[in-house]
């Protein structure tokens, strides 16, 4: 093999617990445990539940069950059990209940803490209130709050009692909150007062009370006080959290359903209503046990940090799986790169993190700022770096690889979605790797690349379509009040194969690498290529620290490359440098690849996980007038910029 730059040392084999896994089992290597697990996946499947140790109130007596049809697959079924019991009940009653559970900072460096006891009391005392209110088993429950312990609490409370927690992002406006609170009918929101962004207060309440406005179904709404400002209040639904805190101190655990819905997770779609995804206790349990505990290996004397908020998939699967091995979480609320543009780095020194997550577009804007600001601080601590959202390019992997990881921590690169809380490829920190790679499916994962004809295009090195051919226990149940729209959404082009629309493509060696999301491949002259090749093309000019590529409508070619970038600090446009930049891209890819133009602008959409939005680029730039679902976008002005664009 080669381009291996990554080699796990023999420590790390040993101790690893998917090597406990394959030795009890008898299970002599990686190539042998994907295959295993994807052709017997009833037998890992049922399996894999005794070795992450879940406890059920009562056991299952069917692992899987297809008799409603491959898209609507019911797993676990007659068991009974709750997540909170796993990740928290069984840990604050036993030896582990003074460990750190939950570590938090603030943008202003406020730090605060909370052992498994600390939080199970908290979460008893929530769900307590929240059952005093009226509320239990089966209601809906929005989360619109920035990421404080307090989330984390609420998260836990709602799962407790049965009810089914709707996260959203701190950052969106009144009628995206709204959307989300109709389209599942909500019966209390979570909110706070405000927050902080960049040192700025930021005010959430009023956006909470004009989203409720808009939601009948809201009867109540929580309200945190994490800025201290004033308020508008409403006395007929407006709870303080503190008052709701005290109005009970003990809760039972709720028994629940292995098919019971514990979250309703939004995902933006490209255009209308953003697809609800509907997550099950056992299924999101299992499936974020098996991550966090195989691929990022979490020990209880880890501390795991993923960038995140808490309406991005990452957070809710951060918490489960973390916590469900005893491992501690840190959670920020605040800017990446505030006060400083070393804020991340100097987290993860001052507060020893091991496992540190981010998305491959945080990093290309870090890596803007120079390795010098990683270079100010002690990175020792870490053993394992994470990566998802997105493809990367091999520039913006390796200076993570080297910088970050000094060159000794594998880069565990997933790749799945929130409409399966989880991952479809994935690596384990016992492969050697490759930059870039996702080295193969996810254990239990049964997984292709096809081309339109439904052909398996693995050995061939060809690019095609990223399918599952099986279905897995996270796939969610639908989409919230729309079956139709998820049938269409993921199983209507091929019958009975999950087709999750990214381009994929497998290696000589089989090491698996994404190619981008399949509606934002350009073709141009009939040949495919990923908007990722030529981003990173532009990224290697010095002058480049961010860039975005799209296909546009062209007479002869079919479709035209049109690319815009973000400059470094002491650059300025130029048509010169505009040249040179469609140059940097055919040297790299070829003539036919580069830019029809290259435009200059000040900031790219992205969402608050940092994903540069190329979908709204393409639509701006060509004019039309429906977006589609913006509600994911931190910084809408950078919309208008692309229309400005020089």
């Amino acid at each position: 093999m080669e381009n291996i730059v990554y080699r796990p040392s023999e420590e790390m084999i040993e101790h690893a617990r998917i090597t406990d896994f394959m030795r009890v089992y008898g299970i002599p290597d990686y190539d042998e445990l994907i295959k295993r697990t994807s052709r017997d996946d009833e037998w890992f499947w049922d399996e894999v539940t005794k070795h992450l140790g879940i406890e059920w109130f009562e056991p299952y007596h069917t692992v899987k069950d297809t008799s409603r049809g491959i898209p609507w697959t019911q797993w676990y079924v007659g068991g009974k059990l709750n997540i909170v019991h796993n990740i928290l009940d069984r840990h604050a009653m036993g030896a582990d209940s003074g460990n750190l559970a939950v570590v938090w900072e603030g943008e202003d460096g406020e730090t605060r803490m909370l052992t498994y006891l600390e939080l199970y009391e908290q979460v008893s005392r929530c769900a307590s209130g929240l059952r005093q209110l009226g509320i239990g088993k089966g209601d809906t429950i929005g989360l619109y709050m920035p990421m404080v312990p307090e989330t984390v609490v609420q998260l836990l409370a709602c799962l407790k009692i049965g009810a089914i927690c709707i996260p959203i992002f701190s950052g969106y406006a009144p009628p995206a909150v709204a959307q989300r609170l109709q389209n599942a009918e909500a019966k209390l929101l979570f909110t706070a007062d405000g927050s902080s962004r960049r040192g700025k207060p930021i005010s959430i309440k009023p956006n909470a009370d004009k989203a409720v406005a808009d939601s009948p179904s809201v009867r109540y709404t929580v309200v945190v006080k994490r800025a201290g400002n004033e308020v508008p209040w409403n006395m007929e639904k407006d709870v303080w959290w503190d008052d709701l805190l005290q109005m009970g101190t003990k809760a039972p655990t709720e028994v629940m359903d292995s098919e019971d819905p514990a979250l309703i997770i939004y995902t933006s779609g490209t255009t209308g209503m953003p697809k609800g995804t509907v997550h099950t206790h056992a299924g999101t349990l299992v499936q974020v046990a098996k991550e966090v505990g195989y691929f990022f290996d979490v020990k209880k004397t880890d501390l795991f940090f993923w960038l995140s908020d808490i309406g991005w998939m990452m957070g809710p699967w951060m918490i489960i799986g973390s916590l469900h091995h005893g491992c501690p979480i840190f959670i920020y609320e605040g800017a990446l790169n505030y006060p400083g543009n070393d804020r991340l780095w100097k987290m993860i020194d001052r507060h020893g993190v091991t496992i540190f997550g981010i998305s491959p577009t945080a990093i290309r804007m870090l890596m803007g700022f120079g390795k010098e600001e990683v270079e100010k601080h002690d990175l020792s601590s870490l053993r394992i770096l994470g990566s998802t959202g997105e493809a990367w390019d091999t520039d913006s992997w390796t200076w993570f690889f080297e910088n970050v990881g000094g060159s000794r921590c594998p880069i565990i690169n997933i790749s799945g979605g929130t409409d399966i809380i989880g991952c479809f490829l994935a690596p384990l920190p016992i492969n050697v790797l490759k930059p870039n790679t996702l080295r193969g499916p996810g254990i239990g994962m049964s997984m292709d690349v096809w081309d339109e004809e439904g052909h398996s295009l693995r050995g061939t090195g060809e690019v095609g379509y990223l399918v599952a051919t099986k279905p897995t226990p996270s796939m969610t149940r639908g989409l919230w009040g729309d079956p139709e729209r998820y049938i269409e959404a993921y199983w209507s082009t091929w019958k009975d194969i999950w087709d999750h629309g990214d381009w994929a493509h497998v290696d000589e060696d089989g090491f698996w690498y994404l190619r981008g999301r399949a509606d934002d491949t350009i073709k141009v002259a009939g040949r495919r290529i990923g908007p990722a090749e030529i981003e990173s093309a532009l990224i290697d000019h010095e002058a480049v620290r961010e860039a975005a590529a799209i296909g546009v409508p062209h007479e002869i070619k079919g479709e035209g490359i049109m690319a815009f970038v973000v400059l470094k600090p002491g650059h300025e446009p130029s048509e010169e440098l505009r040249s040179a930049l469609r140059e940097q891209v055919g040297a790299v890819l070829g003539k036919v690849d580069r830019p029809e133009d290259v435009r200059f602008v000040d900031d790219l959409p992205k969402t608050r996980s940092a994903k540069i939005v190329r979908r709204v680029i393409k639509k701006r730039y060509l004019g039309e007038t429906d977006l589609g679902d913006l509600s994911s976008i931190e910084n809408p002005d950078a919309i208008e910029g692309i229309a400005h664009s020089r």
